[in-house]
């Protein structure tokens, strides 16, 4: 997740669409810390479930 380009994220299928606004929420604010953390990314809200088996930190 810290590491991944919008290209790598858009890849995975349920953040799909959503790198550019992942890495932009990372840049803005940090490295995340933990995966909820997606909840607070925009058209992220509720699409985070699950994701711990796909992404690491």
């Amino acid at each position: 997740m810290n590491i991944a380009t919008a290209e790598e994220l858009d890849d995975v299928p349920q953040p799909k669409g959503h790198g550019f606004e992942i890495v932009r929420y990372r840049e803005d604010r940090g490295n995340f810390t933990a995966l909820r953390q997606l909840e607070e990314v925009p058209g992220m809200a509720g699409n985070a479930d699950g994701l711990d088996n796909l992404l690491t930190l």
